[in-house]
């Protein structure tokens, strides 16, 4: 469901804000003039203040040990989306990161324009979800989806491509990948989750669910035992413990794909 143009002003802007989807969450920055696109995607306002784009991973060379040249190619796209332009920032709580930058969904003030999306389409950012937010999800997996199938920005680099459980690379560990594979088991084991990916637990691929998360799981009405025998795409940063695993936080992070 999406919302007409707001007819009040927040923090002291004037103007009504850009029509935004009903999962972006309440109108938090209006109107807000970008001076600065910082490398790492944050845009800064002519007022100090910093936004952050919630939901997407743009690409990193030296992290995703991936050419220099798609990281060039979305700087350049999110500085055409912003610098120098008015933007409106949606946000839901918690709204702040631990820089004080404000986490949201943001458009462009003129034209709606919805810059995470823009970015998605046009394969220069991933889907990224946190485990504490997950506004939107649906409509940023679907941004992505459509930009992976055809094969555009980023999707046509092998480096990107999404990995089989079985068949992920040493050289994977430590960087954020979009795993695709059938849950074979699961187990709860010391107050934590396991979804099993093959037979061998001590070198196949396993996605592991803290205690913690768990709560997060159950407020959320999923529970993870069920993933059993279910095919799956997950993301995340790849660690080697017993073979290599996704640590997931949220069941956002994880698409059912049948």
């Amino acid at each position: 469901m999406w919302r007409g143009l707001a007819a009040l002003a927040v923090l002291g802007c004037a103007g009504a804000f850009a029509a935004a989807p009903e999962c972006a969450g309440e109108a938090e920055i209006g109107d807000a003039h970008i001076m600065r696109v910082e490398h790492n995607g944050v845009l800064v306002m002519t007022d100090g203040r910093a936004l952050h784009l919630e939901g997407i991973r743009l690409p990193n060379a030296a992290q995703d040990h991936a050419p220099q040249t798609l990281t060039d190619q979305a700087f350049a796209a999110l500085s055409g989306l912003a610098k120098g332009r008015e933007v409106d920032a949606y946000a839901i709580w918690p709204k702040e990161d631990r820089y004080d930058r404000v986490r949201s969904q943001i458009f462009d003030h003129a034209t709606g324009a919805w810059l995470q999306v823009e970015l998605l389409k046009n394969g220069l950012a991933r889907v990224d979800i946190s485990p504490d937010r997950g506004e939107c999800y649906r409509e940023l997996y679907a941004a992505e989806g459509d930009a992976r199938r055809a094969g555009l920005g980023l999707w046509a680099d092998p480096v990107y491509a999404q990995r089989a459980a079985n068949a992920i690379a040493p050289t994977d560990t430590g960087s954020f990948q979009l795993v695709v594979g059938k849950v074979l088991t699961t187990a709860a084991q010391d107050g934590r989750v396991f979804l099993n990916f093959g037979q061998d637990w001590k070198n196949d691929f396993t996605v592991v669910i803290s205690a913690d998360d768990l709560r997060t799981f159950k407020r959320m009405g999923v529970d993870p035992l069920n993933y059993e025998g279910k095919l799956v795409r997950v993301r995340g940063i790849v660690q080697q413990e017993n073979g290599p695993e996704i640590a997931v936080g949220n069941p956002k992070q994880i698409e059912l794909l049948q």
